[in-house]
C-alpha cells in the first residue's frame, strides 16, 4: 500500500525507475472523466447489488435456518454458485446471456424486449447485478443462517402464545436479532463491490464502450494495458480511500463499534 501511494506521485512505466513528478498524477485524475465516470458506474453496480442481494439472503437464510422438509438438499442447490470459481461463472453468464444464440435469443419477452444485454449501459450493469447476485447470495445466506439459527425457539413459542403469525414473527423477532449480521454482510458487499474486477472483465469487458468500466477496472486499463503505472496508482491510492471511507461512514451509522456481544458471558 504505501508502494502504491508513492507511485502515485510518480511517473512508472514498470520498466524504468519511478520518476517523481509531484501532485501531477492526482491533479489529472481530478480533472478529468475518469474520476466522476468510473466512481458514478460503480457506485450504481454497488447500489444495485445490495438492493437485489441484501433481501434474498436475508430471506433465504431465514428460511434454511428452518427445519422445513428437503431444507437441506434445496440449500445444498442453492449454496453451489459458491463454489464455482468467477471466471467459470463470468464466461458461463456470458454464453447464456448471448445476443445471438443465448437465452435472451429464445427467451426475448423476458428481458423486455433487449435481445442484446451487452448493447446498453444499463443491459450490462444489469446483466452485472445478476450474474454477481446469483454467485455471492449464497455467501450472504450463509451469515443470515447462522444469525437466525442463534436466536432462541422460546422467543418463537412466546409469540406464537400470544398469537403473533409468522408475518408478524418475521419483523418483530427475526429481523432485530439479524442486525449485526446485516452490518456483517452489508459491509462485504460494499467492500466487494468497490473492488469488483474479474466479472467486469470476462462479462463486458468494461463495455458497452466505457459504460461499466468501475474504478478497478480502469486502474487495470490504465496500469497494465497502458502501462501507466503512476496514474493507476492513483486510482488504486483512491479506490483504497474511498473503501474505507464508506466501510467507516457504514460502522458508524449503524453503531457497529458501540455492540457487545450478544453471546452469555462476553
Amino acid at each position: 500500500m504505501a508502494g502504491v501511494v508513492y507511485l502515485s506521485f510518480a511517473s512508472w512505466d514498470g520498466l524504468s525507475s519511478p520518476h517523481f513528478i509531484g501532485l501531477a498524477n492526482w491533479r489529472q485524475f481530478l480533472t478529468s472523466g475518469t474520476l466522476w465516470q468510473s466512481t458514478s458506474v460503480t457506485a450504481i453496480l454497488l447500489v444495485g447489488n445490495v438492493v437485489v442481494q441484501a433481501p434474498l439472503s436475508i430471506l433465504l437464510g431465514v428460511w434454511s435456518a428452518g427445519y422445513q422438509r428437503n431444507r437441506a438438499v434445496l440449500s445444498a442447490v442453492f449454496f453451489l454458485p459458491l463454489l464455482f470459481s468467477t471466471a467459470a461463472t463470468s464466461i458461463m453468464w456470458r454464453q447464456l446471456l448471448d445476443p445471438n444464440f443465448g437465452l435472451p435469443s429464445k427467451l426475448g419477452w423476458l428481458f423486455g424486449g433487449n435481445v442484446n444485454l451487452f448493447g446498453s449501459q444499463w443491459g450490462a450493469v444489469s446483466a452485472l447485478v445478476l450474474v454477481i447476485s446469483w454467485q455471492y447470495i449464497p455467501f450472504h445466506t450463509l451469515i443470515y443462517q447462522g444469525a437466525a439459527r442463534a436466536i432462541p425457539d422460546s422467543l418463537y413459542q412466546a409469540a406464537a402464545i400470544d398469537g403473533a403469525g409468522r408475518v408478524r414473527q418475521f419483523f418483530h423477532i427475526t429481523l432485530p436479532h439479524l442486525r449485526n449480521a446485516m452490518i456483517t454482510s452489508s459491509t462485504f458487499m460494499v467492500v466487494g463491490g468497490l473492488t469488483a474486477f474479474d466479472i467486469v472483465l470476462l462479462l463486458t469487458d468494461g463495455g458497452p464502450g466505457t459504460d461499466t468500466a468501475i474504478l478497478p477496472f480502469s486502474m487495470y486499463q490504465t496500469g497494465f494495458q497502458a502501462y501507466n503505472f503512476g496514474y493507476g496508482s492513483v486510482i488504486a491510492s483512491f479506490l483504497l480511500l474511498l473503501a474505507a471511507a464508506v466501510s467507516l461512514v457504514l460502522v458508524k451509522a449503524s453503531g457497529y463499534d458501540k455492540m457487545t456481544s450478544t453471546m452469555e458471558g462476553l
